[in-house]
């Protein structure tokens, strides 16, 4: 490895939205070039909620993969109120699901089936425990009293702490950690083994003044939204770290231009472009490019029990530009994160 190319194995998502049907042709691929697995988010409409759901979802994203391309996509189980724990615990044992999503109720994006009281899947999360079945976390409440930039941290005081007490078993992955109280958390519990974070490209690389610069800026809006710089610095420490619970974890998520830039716009970042460039730059910028495998390739497979990638990629230090616009069938498009911009690191491919 020179200062000018990085070459790790070969990385994996493990939060990504590929959607569906024309949209998941156009944005599949993106992913499939960089990534050689990817844990598949279930928010659907209707929601992937059944071994049979993710059966045919599973399958219409490998026939929606281009001729040549290597990708394996793990899908995970949307939770309800009414989750059978039996479907569940079989879908896992079939190899159909390598975990499952826990949305609080309306907390983001399609997710007005998701659980309005955790109590409410008790005896799905005890199953889940006794299997080893992984549960995948937005972490935030949903109380209107709370206010938005709050809700994660008050999240792991309220649900997520006395989850952990009461399932003494259960594997958890704390999905795109947005706060220090996240990393701290981790961190507190990390020994246990049984707790695991991802972290996006964006929330690395930008806070929350970043979406208020120069007028209202839609296309970095997400959910959990972007927070403060100390939060913003703290999550570079922690995924700079090489420490095991921390891996990468996109949560690409694409919308139409028209869904991102209307009176109500959708929540997502669609970092999948030139996600690997992104992660690249704000490993260099903390003079970590050395621990980017660590992060993007070795300890995601560790915490869910898989081997790392034997291929390797490349990235060169070669000035490229994100793509300006994403176009879609119906004629409307996708912006990507940074669309148009310079970045400074160059994703080479399989070498």
């Amino acid at each position: 490895m020179s200062a000018d190319r990085i070459i790790l194995r070969r990385p994996d998502d493990w939060h990504v939205h590929v959607r569906d049907g024309d949209m998941m042709k156009v944005v599949l691929p993106y992913t499939a070039a960089q990534f050689g697995r990817g844990i598949i988010m279930p928010n659907l409409k209707p929601p992937v909620a059944t071994a049979a759901d993710a059966r045919a979802y599973r399958d219409r994203i490998l026939a929606a993969l281009p001729a040549g391309m290597s990708f394996t996509p793990l899908m995970t189980a949307y939770l309800t109120d009414g989750t059978d724990p039996h479907d569940l615990a079989q879908g896992f044992r079939d190899g159909v699901f390598t975990a499952a999503k826990l949305y609080p109720a309306n907390a983001t994006t399609n997710s007005a089936h998701g659980v309005t009281d955790i109590a409410r899947i008790e005896p799905v999360l005890e199953r889940m425990a006794e299997i080893g079945m992984p549960i995948l976390i937005h972490g935030e409440v949903t109380d209107p009293a709370i206010d938005i930039f709050d809700r994660e941290a008050v999240f792991l005081d309220r649900v997520l702490a006395p989850l952990l007490e009461r399932h003494k078993t259960l594997r958890v992955v704390l999905e795109h950690c947005t706060t220090a109280d996240s990393v701290a958390f981790v961190r507190a519990h990390a020994a246990s083994g049984r707790i695991g974070a991802t972290i996006t490209a964006h929330h690395l690389l930008i806070n929350r003044s970043d979406i208020f610069a120069g007028g209202i800026r839609p296309h970095l809006y997400c959910l959990p939204i972007a927070k403060r710089e100390a939060h913003r610095e703290a999550l570079v420490e922690a995924a700079t770290s090489g420490e095991g619970p921390f891996f990468l974890g996109t949560d690409t998520a694409p919308h139409a231009l028209t869904a991102k830039e209307s009176a109500c716009g959708c929540a997502g970042c669609f970092t999948a472009a030139t996600a690997l460039e992104l992660y690249a730059e704000a490993f260099d910028k903390a003079g970590a490019i050395d621990r980017l495998e660590a992060f993007a390739s070795l300890n995601g497979p560790r915490f869910y029990g898989l081997p790392p990638s034997e291929e390797r990629v490349a990235l060169d230090r070669t000035p490229t530009k994100a793509p300006d616009l994403v176009l879609l069938p119906d004629g409307d498009g996708i912006l990507p994160f940074r669309s148009g911009e310079t970045l400074n690191w160059r994703f080479v491919g399989v070498v």
